[in-house]
C-alpha cells in the first residue's frame, strides 16, 4: 500500500490559507477590478505616464493573484493524485502527488517572499553597480566574478539584464560594472546584496601562490518610475564625453560616445558607454543619477529619523555582508544571517536565493 500524503496536503492547505490573508488578496481583487475599469475608459492612454504607472500596478497585483490561484490548483492536483494512489495502490500517482507537493512548497515560499515587499519600488527593476575595493588587480578580478554571478542569478529568475557600463580592467577583471535588472521583484530581491563582499583565495596573479583577501562593493538602486520627480538643475551638472572602450558595438573606440555626468553639489558621478550614441548614453546616465539622488534623499531622511529615535545598540558587522572563502577551505557565509554553504561554485554561478531569502525573512521579522 502506498503512503498516504494527506497530512502533508493538510499542512499545505493551512499554508495557503495563511497566504491568502497575508497577501491581502480580497483587497487586491477589489483594487484590480478598479484598475481594469479605469484602463477600459476612453482616453485612458491620453496621459501615457499615468496610464503606464497604473498598468504596471495592475500587472503586479495580477501576478500576486495568479500566483496564489495556480498554487491552489496545484494543491488540488496533489490531492487528486494522492486519492488515486490510495484507491489503486499505484506508485506512479504517489510520485505525481509527491512532486506536486514539492513544487507547491516552493510556490508558497515564493508567495511568502512576495508579501515581504512592501516598499513602493520593491516590485520594480533594479540598477546594480559592482566596484572593486581594496586588493588592486585582484579586486578587479573579484568584481568581474561578482558581475558574472549576478548575471547568472538574473538568468535563473528569468529576468532581463541591460549592461550599461562594464569596461575591462587594465590587466584582469573589470574596472567597474553597472547594469539594469528588469523583472518582477528584482529590486526587492537584489537590495539584499548591497554592501561589501570579501573574497579569500590563492592569488591567480601571484607567482608565489600566496593567499590574498580582496573586496568589492555592490550598490543596488531602484529604477524610478517617471512619476517620481527629482529636481536636478542643469547648472549643477558637469557632462564629459570620451571614447568608449570594451565590447559595445561598432561605434566603440571610434567616436566620443561615452558619457560621464558629475552632480556637483553631491559629487556623484555616473557613467554610461554601452549605448550606440552619445545622446542615448546621456539619457541612461541621467536615469542612474536620478536613482542615486533619490536614494541619497531617502537615506538622509532615514538618518534624521534615527537621530530623533536615538542610537541603536545592535551588534553590527559593519558594511561587510558576506565572506567567500576559496582557500584553505571552501565556504560562503553571510555575516548578517549566518547562513553558509560549502558549495562555493554554485554560489558564484548565481545560486544566491538561500542568502537573499534568509536576509529578507530576518528583515521582515524585525520590521522594516
Amino acid at each position: 500500500m502506498t503512503d498516504d500524503l494527506s497530512p502533508q496536503i493538510t499542512q499545505m492547505q493551512a499554508r495557503l490559507d495563511e497566504a491568502e490573508q497575508y497577501l491581502h488578496l480580497a483587497q487586491k481583487r477589489v483594487e484590480l477590478s478598479g484598475l481594469e475599469q479605469e484602463s477600459a475608459r476612453p482616453g485612458f492612454w491620453d496621459d501615457q505616464q499615468r496610464a503606464t504607472h497604473l498598468s504596471k500596478q495592475a500587472s503586479d497585483i495580477r501576478a500576486d493573484i495568479e500566483g496564489y490561484e495556480s498554487a491552489v490548483a496545484l494543491l488540488g492536483d496533489a490531492r487528486a493524485a494522492n486519492e488515486l494512489a490510495q484507491l489503486e495502490d499505484d506508485e506512479s500517482f504517489f510520485e505525481e502527488a509527491t512532486a506536486a507537493l514539492e513544487d507547491l512548497a516552493r510556490r508558497i515560499d515564493g508567495l511568502e517572499l512576495a508579501s515581504w515587499f512592501t516598499g513602493d519600488l520593491d516590485h520594480g527593476d533594479a540598477i546594480v553597480s559592482v566596484n572593486p575595493g581594496q586588493g588592486g588587480l585582484e579586486a578587479q578580478d573579484w568584481a568581474d566574478m561578482l558581475f558574472r554571478m549576478y548575471l547568472r542569478y538574473a538568468q535563473r529568475h528569468g529576468w532581463k539584464v541591460e549592461v550599461l557600463d562594464a569596461p575591462a580592467g587594465e590587466v584582469i577583471g573589470i574596472d567597474h560594472a553597472t547594469f539594469v535588472v528588469k523583472g518582477h521583484n528584482a529590486y526587492g530581491m537584489l537590495a539584499a546584496e548591497q554592501g561589501v563582499h570579501r573574497l579569500v583565495r590563492i592569488s591567480p596573479t601571484d607567482d608565489k601562490k600566496r593567499r590574498q583577501t580582496t573586496f568589492a562593493g555592490v550598490e543596488v538602486l531602484p529604477v524610478l518610475p517617471d512619476d517620481i520627480e527629482i529636481d536636478i538643475s542643469p547648472s549643477d551638472l558637469r557632462v564629459d564625453v570620451y571614447r568608449s572602450s570594451g565590447p559595445g558595438g561598432q561605434s566603440v573606440n571610434t567616436t566620443d560616445s561615452a558619457v560621464r555626468i558629475t552632480h556637483l553639489p553631491t559629487n556623484t558621478v555616473v557613467t554610461c558607454q554601452n549605448e550606440k550614441s552619445q545622446l542615448q548614453n546621456k539619457e541612461v546616465a541621467m536615469r542612474i543619477l536620478r536613482a542615486r539622488l533619490y536614494e541619497m534623499e531617502q537615506e538622509r531622511r532615514a538618518a534624521e529619523l534615527e537621530e530623533l529615535r536615538g542610537p541603536k545598540h545592535e551588534a553590527s558587522w559593519g558594511n561587510q555582508i558576506r565572506n567567500y572563502v576559496l582557500y584553505p577551505y571552501q565556504m560562503v557565509k553571510d555575516t548578517r544571517t549566518d547562513v553558509e554553504t560549502g558549495n562555493v561554485d554554485a554560489v558564484l554561478d548565481g545560486d544566491l536565493d538561500q542568502f537573499i531569502v534568509a536576509f529578507l525573512r530576518m528583515r521582515a521579522a524585525k520590521g522594516r
